[in-house]
């Protein structure tokens, strides 16, 4: 199958020579690459430029004159590879190692009932500590990255291949025509949980997420917002406002709506802690001045659904906020 990969930068000067190192070293080539800036004001389109001349394969560079988001700017790089049968999304500070896209492909081919393939991340510069293995979306409203922080060793199933919920989007493989008939990335999530937003949608759509231990990058995370920044703060838990809100079946939104609204308290006393509420705040009010748009864009969603609350219910996390919470306090 024919493959083309995706990179969204923004500022990635520090790191955007080594992600495109270990493209170019990869077992399996993809067909084409498109990478999009969003108006990066330091030196990444000089090192792009410099860093994929003489490829075997042909380069494409969007340079975007303002910045469009993650969401928008990979949306508008999926549109240049519709002649591609799959598309892989690497970020510029994830670092696939040589085998990583053949992995990908492997599953892919095995699994035709997979709309998305999740590889495992490792947090660079902490070796042997997971950053991720696949995407869990709770039924509070909540998503995580599985095993995020945690040795590899002491975290189930992260040398498993198995279903998981969705694929975190830094490192990860669509099939372009599921992509096609979702509708990509929301664009107004802008960046952060767009990613769980499309797999949500693709799993309403009987579409489900393979993941694939073997498909492993090494994976810095926020390298351009920073961990905990106000920026992430404020997009993440906005954005977790609308994910619910738009995708949670009816008799799951009314029954976990409780749930949501405690685990939102929680998070405000959390990032408070942190002297983050402010931008806390701003998010959830802003998902709430928005609101009426994501009512209406949760009939369209919810028209297009396929599985029943049960089947939807199966495939959410229910395990404890609080020992979660916990984990993170400590």
């Amino acid at each position: 199958m024919t493959v083309g990969l995706v990179l969204v930068t923004f500022n990635a000067e520090p790191y955007i020579r080594r992600a495109l190192a270990a493209v170019a070293g990869q077992t399996r080539l993809p067909d084409t690459v498109v990478i999009v800036d969003n108006a990066s004001t330091d030196g990444t389109c000089a090192v792009i430029d410099t860093s994929t001349r003489g490829w075997a394969v042909p380069v494409r560079v969007v340079a975007s004159p303002t910045n469009l988001g993650f969401a928008a700017a990979n949306n508008r790089a999926v549109d240049q590879l519709a002649s591609c049968d799959v598309v892989a999304l690497l970020n510029p500070d994830a670092f696939p190692e040589p085998g990583w896209l053949e992995a990908l492909l492997a599953a892919a081919a095995a699994h035709p009932e997979a709309a998305s393939f999740a590889s495992r991340l490792m947090l660079e510069g902490q070796p042997g500590q997971l950053d991720g293995a696949g995407d869990a979306c709770h039924v509070s409203g909540l998503a995580w990255r599985h095993g995020h922080g945690r040795p590899l060793a002491a975290v189930p199933g992260a040398l498993q291949a198995r279903p998981v919920f969705s694929a975190c989007a830094a490192a990860a493989l669509y099939r372009r025509d599921d992509w096609a008939r979702a509708g990509g990335f929301d664009e107004r999530f802008f960046c952060y949980a767009e990613d769980v937003d499309l797999g949500f949608r693709l799993q309403l759509a009987g579409r489900g997420c393979w993941y694939v231990p073997e498909a492993v990058a090494h994976h810095l995370g926020s390298a351009s917002a920073g961990v905990g920044s106000a920026f992430a703060v404020y997009h993440g838990h906005r954005n977790a406002e609308w994910l619910f809100l738009k995708n949670m079946p009816a008799a799951l939104f009314w029954r976990y709506l409780p749930l949501h609204l405690a685990a939102s308290l929680a998070g405000l006393a959390f990032f408070a802690s942190r002297g983050r509420a402010g931008s806390y705040l701003k998010g959830k009010w802003d998902a709430l001045m928005r609101a009426g748009q994501f009512w209406q864009a949760r009939r369209e969603v919810q028209a297009a659904r396929v599985l029943s609350s049960a089947e939807v219910l199966a495939l959410l996390d229910r395990s404890s906020l609080i020992a979660r919470l916990r984990e993170r306090v400590e």
